[in-house]
């Protein structure tokens, strides 16, 4: 390399990184420092270091929102959810991509506008069609809804990916005597896997820290209430509780941010695998 260009161009270029990566995270030093503050701490200087950590705020917080039911909540309806965006999204993807007819065409055409879609315009309409199909407040109804706000997206890639994956497997399968959904299940969809594992990641990222679609479908129901929910517990007409709120929002965070730290390059192998002919 050679160090002229490295001086002018690469040491700037490493400057602005550093302080991207500063900006980045300084809401993640603002959220745990608070975290582990009184209430008065917080409100005379919220950016000033703690000089006593008050752990209590977690073990309150595990007591006030019920964290276990409300993880357990969180947990599955986020595992539903991903299992059933992932299976149809998918044959969706494979019944487009292998029979390019002007139908399927035309529903892959529908689904890649939907994603441009702002979720606010529909507000109004989900809540009174939610309504009248009796799903408000119930597993399977926001498990549907998430179904349906996930698998555009889901669709595309799927189908990107599954442009890549031989004709000739499936057709070796079909000479064996497999039916339609052997050839699907057994041959085709263990190739998914890498944009499938891109696929978990964004759709576990998204619905495990939603919080506008839980509280317009679950609503009232606190048997079902995620962390998400449950962490505005602490904020009221009058009061704001924000050293609960900031510990509640570090345990609400962190499950999901490990989760996204384990898995995080699957997401560029999926998504540059499924680009290849999309």
């Amino acid at each position: 390399m050679n160090v002229s260009t490295y001086k002018s161009k690469t040491f700037i270029l490493e400057i602005l990184a550093v302080l991207l990566a500063v900006l980045f995270l300084a809401p993640f030093y603002l959220v745990l420092t608070n975290s582990v503050k009184t209430l008065k701490e917080i409100l005379l200087d919220a950016a000033s270091f703690p000089q006593l950590f008050h752990w209590s705020n977690y073990s309150d917080v595990w007591k006030v929102i019920d964290f276990p039911q409300a993880f357990f909540n969180s947990l599955q309806i986020t595992v539903f959810s991903v299992i059933f965006i992932v299976l149809f999204s998918s044959m969706a993807a494979y019944q487009i991509v292998r029979r390019p007819t002007k139908f399927n065409s035309f529903v892959f055409l529908l689904l890649v506008a939907a994603m441009i879609i702002p979720f606010q315009s529909l507000m109004l309409q989900l809540v009174r069609i939610t309504s009248l199909l009796e799903l408000r407040g119930e597993l399977y109804g926001i498990v549907a809804c998430y179904l349906g706000f996930g698998m555009p997206l889901s669709v595309f890639l799927f189908h990107g990916f599954i442009k890549t994956v031989p004709l000739e497997l499936e057709e070796a399968a079909r000479v064996d005597g497999s039916n339609p959904y052997g050839v699907f299940f057994r041959i085709v969809f263990p190739l998914l896997m890498p944009i499938m594992v891109t696929v978990v990641i964004l759709n576990t990222l998204w619905i495990w820290n939603d919080y506008l679609l839980p509280v317009l479908i679950i609503g009232g129901n606190k048997d079902l209430t995620t962390l998400p929910l449950a962490v505005t517990k602490f904020f009221g007409q009058y009061t704001k509780k924000w050293d609960l709120a900031l510990a509640g929002l570090v345990m609400a965070i962190t499950p999901i941010l490990l989760f996204f730290l384990v898995l995080q390059k699957y997401i560029v192998e999926g998504v540059t695998a499924g680009s290849v002919k999309g």
